[in-house]
């Protein structure tokens, strides 16, 4: 897919966008880039001070004369100092003042990430999404730093630095002005002109090869398994000489202006002498001015050589900066109620005529569903795989918005009940529940962050998983890895499952909670869940008679509508029913 230019009012929108958010740290970048001003003023009047001294002392010398060293040698002493002591605060606090930005960035993505999930995100590779946590946002620490720091700084000292070179020589200041235009101005704009696509291919490029080597080490199995790790591979390596390819583009055109901003400085240096000399040798101009001129007018290219940078990395920043905006500003596709209500005190749940597709393009999964759950009924939702049988739990949790008919909790439809609040009502345990990187009692405490260290225990003795907890080498404030990989899979299971216990909600969603387990803990996690669903209502989805024993009433569900309802051996007389149970 070729990449989208980003015209002039875009690129201003995004700076403009990228600021408010920095709002929050004004105080903080306004005093990195004082402190920067003052340092770059002081290492400019160090450089011309200390030249101004060396030649006076030689003129008295040759002059066989006294002067006053001791007022020069202090000053150049105090523009020493002030230097040193502010390039060690500018450094510290223009970093703090980055970090606190990033840190900012990744909050409010997040927030603005949460509404999406899942619906606004399934399109989205998670690879691609990674990156764009990560690398997108990381790239805009170049933001401050680079861009609008340099930017600033140059802004006010160009100005002062003329003035002051004005007070001695106003034709040198005029070209010394139109030297620092075309060296700070001209060929940035060059540079960045010339590096603007490679810029945005560089984002693109990176975003890609970030999502295909994450997609290649979670699927590594499966590419091994059907041969295509090869292939796979070689995809890689066509996105990694991409963007190589564009950072030497980008690193020639650098290199180049860095080139062209040299040979202006060494030209205005030699046009500086040109003009000075004869002033020297005629006696209109004091010698030691000379020196000092001509040091002052080199110097004072420091105040610009950041500024091709600055505009090569905008490019790059506004890349990164849109791909965020452009998935932080996709609507949510289920919205919160305009006026929410409260919620209910009753947990009763009833699906009036529900209908429901993924996307227009695609057939009806459900069509007319109507369903009455009572307060402590268990049921299970039997059907072949696609049948809508999880969607229908994304449907109660308030995932997705509902094409027609309505789900409603307690007699309110849950359209306009807050989305938080909703699934304050339900636990759930899926076949795949995440395990973070994190100790056993914190992602124990993701169900209920008030939880006492006896609750824990209560609820995992109840999960049956207590004994194994107790034997790590921390206990409960043992480290499980990314996605509990210290863990087995029935261990992860019956973790779940203590968070589900955890959990002081009324309505208890079992999604295949037994999938993938061998018999031995399958029966055994049969057993625990037996007991996690006394005193809930519950919802099964399983075809495990073991847990289908257990339930009130069995649905069937089937070309989006339910088929046949009633007890497990009572629906063992349904052909289609007894089909899907042959194979378990």
């Amino acid at each position: 897919m070729p990449e989208q230019t980003i015209s002039r009012r875009e690129s201003l929108a995004l700076l403009w966008r990228l600021l408010r958010l920095a709002k929050p740290h004004w105080r903080w970048m306004a005093l990195g880039t004082l402190l920067s001003l003052l340092t770059l003023l002081a290492n400019i009047g160090l450089l011309a001070i200390s030249g101004w001294f060396l030649a006076a002392m030689a003129a008295a010398g040759l002059a066989g004369v006294t002067m006053n060293y001791f007022t020069p040698a202090g000053v150049i002493r105090f523009l020493a100092i002030v230097r040193t002591a502010g390039r060690y605060g500018e450094r510290l606090v223009t970093h703090n003042a980055t970090f606190k930005l990033l840190s900012e960035l990744r909050v409010w993505f997040y927030r603005r990430l949460e509404p999406l999930a899942p619906a606004g995100l399934q399109g989205l590779r998670h690879g691609d999404l990674l990156s764009r946590l990560q690398a997108d946002i990381d790239a805009l620490d170049h933001f401050y730093l680079r861009v609008l720091l340099p930017g600033l700084v140059a802004l006010v000292a160009v100005p002062l630095l003329l003035l002051v070179i004005a007070n001695y020589d106003g034709p040198l200041a005029l070209a010394t002005g139109l030297a620092l235009l075309l060296a700070g101005v001209l060929i940035p704009l060059w540079l960045g002109g010339a590096t603007r696509a490679a810029g945005r291919a560089t984002v693109r490029d990176g975003a890609r090869l970030r999502a295909a080597l994450i997609d290649g080490v979670q699927g590594l199995r499966e590419l091994i398994l059907y041969r295509a790790a090869d292939r796979h591979a070689e995809q890689c390596r066509q996105f990694s000489e991409s963007l190589a390819d564009q950072q030497q583009r980008i690193n020639h055109c650098a290199a180049t202006a860095l080139l062209a901003s040299t040979l202006v400085v060494g030209l205005l240096v030699w046009a500086a002498l040109w003009w000075l000399i004869p002033q020297v040798t005629s006696g209109t101009r004091p010698a030691v001015e000379l020196v000092m001129l001509v040091l002052l007018v080199m110097a004072s290219f420091e105040a610009v050589q950041p500024l091709p940078l600055a505009l090569e990395q905008l490019s790059t920043t506004l890349a990164a900066a849109r791909r965020l905006f452009d998935l932080a500003d996709q609507p949510p596709l289920r919205p919160e109620p305009a006026c929410p209500v409260e919620l209910p005190n009753s947990h009763q749940l009833e699906l009036v005529d529900l209908r429901f597709r993924y996307s227009p393009e695609q057939p009806p999964l459900l069509r007319g569903i109507d369903l009455q759950i009572e307060p402590g009924e268990k049921i299970a939702l039997v059907g072949a795989s696609g049948a809508g049988k999880s969607t229908l739990v994304q449907l109660l949790l308030g995932f997705w918005p509902l094409e027609a008919g309505q789900i409603r909790l307690g007699g309110q439809s849950i359209d306009r009940l807050p989305a938080d609040r909703l699934r304050e009502r339900f636990a759930v345990v899926s076949q795949h529940s995440h395990l973070f990187n994190a100790t056993v009692a914190d992602n124990l405490r993701l169900a209920d962050p008030t939880a006492s260290d006896e609750a824990l225990q209560q609820a995992c003795r109840a999960a049956g998983i207590h004994p194994l907890i107790a034997s790590l080498p921390d206990g409960y404030q043992t480290y499980i890895g990314e996605g509990g990989r210290g863990l087995s899979g029935g261990q992860q299971r019956r973790l779940a499952i203590a968070q589900a216990l955890l959990k002081p909600a009324p309505i208890l969603i079992l999604d295949e909670p037994t999938e993938g387990l061998d018999p031995i803990t399958e029966r055994e996690v049969g057993e625990t869940l037996a007991q996690a669903m006394v005193d809930r209502t519950v919802i099964l989805i399983s075809h495990r008679p073991a847990l289908l024993s257990h339930m009130d009433r069995v649905l069937l569900l089937e070309d989006g509508k339910l088929q046949a309802e009633g007890p497990h051996q009572t629906l063992l007389a349904n052909t289609r029913y007894a089909e899907l149970m042959h194979w378990f």
